[in-house]
């Protein structure tokens, strides 16, 4: 195979992916004024329909804008040989390949981030506003992106460099390396993330004594789960949206609650979302989750080493001296469509998991609290009732609020 057969292969696979996605795109929004279902006519009244109706569209519309945008740039990027132009950057500052690699990529990552941010920021003060969404200051929507510079640049930068350190130690065995350093991220992150990196961005205080409190407490006592640290973080510094989650292991696992969950739930609705939140670690969906990415991580990184030594990845998008990073760039390329496949099989487990998880939550607790929950939830955030069944398919990692409440009522 040669260099410019790949090429093509790269450019085939891109565009492959848009046309697949935009055909998803256009079928889901054929659906968007279906009719409710019978279970769904009570989520909405008329004029917050209407709203939503007008949020799907907005956003489909925006969304074919920018993916089209994006498509664009990494298409000229290749074809006008950008690569090998920002490689040329990165090489005039140092010999050294870490040095290199950390160049060229904070190059890459950084004036993509520049050059997407009016989107983003159309995206947070526009449209979001108009459908009263967005409580970020401009202030803070800046100080998020530098800060989330800095991460890259300290995180991704050492592990990247690690992990070239391994590559020009070990050769091809480097993946081994590789995968010991991410797993051991990866864990950390799982155990300390609440406590180490959302205090970067929002404020987390405990859950005040009160009827709430109480109420968590007594099921999680119910069922036999430890829970001693409940948090409430200031999500409504940044949009109305609601979530909840749990994360860590051990003595360090939390429940952190958004206090736009709590103002828009009611105490018994709080508890049932939590009590599906116990049951993704009862079920033990979270170390599932856990060691599929950890195994699918190594299987990429293995991969990778087969084809990485290979100048054919460098040549095939336009630079000519071979590089452990320029092929790392190609190889995600090529990798793409096995990434897909694997994005899917996560996603079938992940809806099965949420089944079984509200089941949980149904058995121990009350499927009631749970469903007008569910249906608040999708309300404030203008949620799509009626999706096309093959975008669902291709993107959802949890089933149709319809699918759930069935479920929840059987």
């Amino acid at each position: 195979m040669t260099a410019n057969i790949l090429f093509f292969i790269i450019i085939a696979i891109i565009i492959i992916n848009f046309i697949i996605d935009k055909i998803l795109d256009a079928l889901n929004a054929k659906h968007f004024n279906d009719a409710l279902p019978e279970e769904l006519q009570n989520v909405y009244d008329t004029e917050d329909y209407q709203k939503s109706q007008r949020y799907k569209k907005t956003n489909y519309k925006f969304g074919l804008l920018t993916s089209t945008f994006s498509i664009l740039l990494t298409l000229g990027f290749l074809i006008f040989d950008g690569f090998e132009f920002v490689d040329n950057i990165a090489r005039s500052y140092s010999d050294h390949p870490i040095i290199i690699a950390l160049i060229f990529f904070g190059i890459i990552m950084i004036g993509s981030d520049i050059i997407t941010t009016p989107f983003s920021y159309y995206s947070t003060f526009v449209i979001e506003e108009k459908f009263g969404f967005n409580k970020t200051t401009i202030k803070t929507f800046f100080l998020d992106k530098v800060k989330g510079w800095l991460m890259m640049a300290t995180v991704g930068g050492s592990i990247l460099a690690l992990i070239i350190w391994f590559y020009q130690i070990t050769g091809n065995s480097f993946w081994l390396y590789a995968w010991g350093l991410v797993t051991v991220f990866t864990l950390f992150m799982n155990m300390f993330y609440s406590k180490l990196i959302v205090p970067l961005f929002n404020k987390q205080t405990p859950l005040e004594a009160g009827s709430l409190r109480d109420k968590i407490s007594e099921y999680a006592t119910s069922v036999g789960f430890k829970l001693d640290k409940i948090f409430v973080i200031d999500g409504s510094k940044r949009s109305t949206k609601a979530n909840a989650y749990f994360s860590g292991f051990g003595s360090e696992k939390r429940v952190t609650l958004y206090d736009t969950l709590i103002n828009d739930l009611d105490d018994d609705e709080i508890v049932a979302v939590l009590a599906h939140e116990v049951g993704h670690y009862k079920k033990k969906h979270i170390i599932f989750n856990l060691f599929a990415s950890i195994l699918l991580t190594g299987l990429t990184l293995y991969i990778l080493s087969l084809f990485i030594s290979n100048p054919l990845l460098s040549n095939a998008i336009g630079v000519e001296i071979p590089s452990f990073h320029i092929g790392l760039i190609a190889f995600g390329m090529l990798y793409s469509p096995i990434s897909e496949i694997t994005g899917l099989i996560m996603n079938l487990f992940s809806r099965k998991f949420e089944y079984q998880a509200d089941d949980y939550a149904k058995n121990t607790y009350k499927a009631e609290p749970l469903i007008s929950s569910l249906k608040k939830l999708s309300k404030n955030s203008l949620s799509n009732l009626t999706p096309h069944p093959a975008y669902v398919f291709m993107h959802y990692s949890h089933p149709t609020l319809l699918k759930r409440i069935q479920n929840l009522k059987r």
